[in-house]
């Protein structure tokens, strides 16, 4: 055998012997038009992996613990050939948390339905999360995916939670709210993340349906999703995020549909939004916690997207410390009867510091708003206003925000702006924003420098 042939051979075994680590998911390019720099969006293609029915692992309709760990092994054979789909077929199927790990498809076949237990104890161990823009470890997010890259849950199914328990978590009693404040007071510190370990009897910090932690080449697309215990969606420090074609559906407290957290390059499009609260909610982290991470979110458009009920079409804020920037909403639609606040809100307080710059809308059309088109405020503190008082004071730059062909049925005022004496709002845009009918004034403005409309 020569030296050459002998190498060659020697260079094939080695190939070889890594060929269960190469990932066979393909990665496919959205190339997304924006007025701002935006990269294109990678998102995962399983079209040509192998398939994985829970079924062939022991999954049985009813058994939540079968079904569990069904899912479960499903998903650990997938990840461990690189690449594969967790097929859930048609009929319900109770279950605890899911973990999701890389080049894993978890994917709902038509009239399946996964329906998530609101037994808090299905949630543990504790995982690191967090809650409304602080980074704890509370109760896993009913589908959790940490540090995966390539992950994806898909199908014509529902993913569905019960909600008989967590329902009975959306007030908050004195001991929650202790809670919260000893959490804030925990990042406030710096304390390490590991410290803060808010699973106990009083805490009663709702997990999160979904939620991607720290991901890369994200895609959601067409199942429908029905009740949360806490917002729906919730990509958080990940990159490269496609959500679309969902039908989201949830009425409880603190039930956003997609919020966006300190993650970069998202594509939100085609989407039905019909919620208790924001329908999309952009944030980037409270206080410390995002001046510590800091990891603006960014690259964010939003597009074909119908809303039926929320607080707002897109909010941005309230946590927003680690800044929010090159945000395009277009080609929208809030369903005339739908309860709405506002079609933009811009929010933030003296204590989050942060930034919020270019953000685009344009052909929004909407009915009855309970309040305007456009808000922006900068003093927002909700529950914290007499919880915990401000440590720091950190104040929000917002400016170049445009809002072009923008309409409603009924408004009480097209824009309300209410920037700060010692920073004002600037630059702000509107054209062709218009309502048939103003029953206050058409605008609100304090401290605000740069304001531009045409009709």
């Amino acid at each position: 055998m020569s030296r050459q042939i002998f190498f060659l051979i020697l260079i094939a075994a080695f190939a070889l012997s890594f060929s269960d680590k190469i990932d066979t998911v393909k990665v496919k390019e959205i190339k997304v038009t924006a007025p701002f720099a935006m990269p294109s969006v990678k998102f995962p293609d399983f079209s040509g992996n192998k398939k994985f029915s829970i079924v062939d692992f022991g999954a049985i309709s009813g058994n939540k613990a079968k079904n569990s760990k069904a899912i479960a092994a499903a998903i650990t054979q997938s990840n461990k050939i690189n690449g594969g789909i967790v097929v859930v077929p048609e009929g319900e199927w109770l279950t605890g948390k899911i973990h999701l790990k890389s080049n894993v498809n978890l994917h709902l076949n038509k009239g399946a339905v996964l329906l998530f237990s609101d037994d808090p104890n299905d949630y543990l161990p504790a995982v690191h999360s967090s809650w409304e823009g602080m980074e704890c470890y509370n109760y896993s997010p009913l589908i959790y995916a940490y540090q995966c890259k390539n992950v994806a849950i898909t199908g014509e199914g529902e993913l569905k939670a019960k909600m008989d328990l967590w329902k009975t978590w959306f007030s908050r009693p004195k001991a929650h709210m202790e809670s919260i404040k000893r959490l804030y007071n925990l990042a406030s510190a710096y304390s390490p993340v590991k410290e803060r370990q808010m699973v106990n009897d009083t805490a009663h910090l709702r997990p999160q349906f979904i939620q991607f932690n720290r991901c890369e080449n994200v895609l959601l697309e067409g199942v429908t999703i029905t009740n949360s215990p806490f917002w729906t969606i919730h990509p958080y420090l990940s990159k490269n995020v496609v959500i679309r074609k969902l039908k989201v559906y949830a009425h409880g407290h603190n039930n956003d549909g997609v919020d966006p957290e300190m993650s970069q390059n998202v594509l939100i499009e085609d989407c039905v939004f019909d919620q208790g609260d924001d329908a999309i909610a952009i944030k980037s982290g409270r206080n410390p916690e995002g001046w510590r991470l800091k990891t603006p979110s960014k690259n964010i458009v939003i597009r074909n997207c119908l809303v039926k009920n929320g607080h707002q079409l897109v909010a941005i804020g309230s946590e927003l410390s680690g800044g929010i920037e090159n945000v395009l909403i277009e080609n929208c639609e809030v369903k005339d009867g739908a309860k709405l606040n506002h079609l933009i809100f811009i929010k933030t307080n003296e204590r989050m510091g942060g930034f919020v710059k270019n953000i685009y809308a344009k052909n929004i059309n909407a009915g009855k708003i309970d309040l305007g088109i456009l808000g922006i405020e900068t003093n927002v503190l909700y529950q914290w206003k007499n919880l915990v008082p401000t440590v720091e004071v950190r104040l929000t730059p917002i400016e170049n925000v445009f809002l072009d062909q923008v309409t409603a049925k009924e408004v009480k005022f097209i824009s309300r702006i209410l920037g700060e004496k010692k920073l004002p709002v600037k630059n702000i845009s509107l054209k062709k924003v218009s309502a048939k009918s103003i029953t206050g004034s058409e605008s609100i403005h304090e401290n605000v420098t740069g304001f531009s409309s045409q009709k």
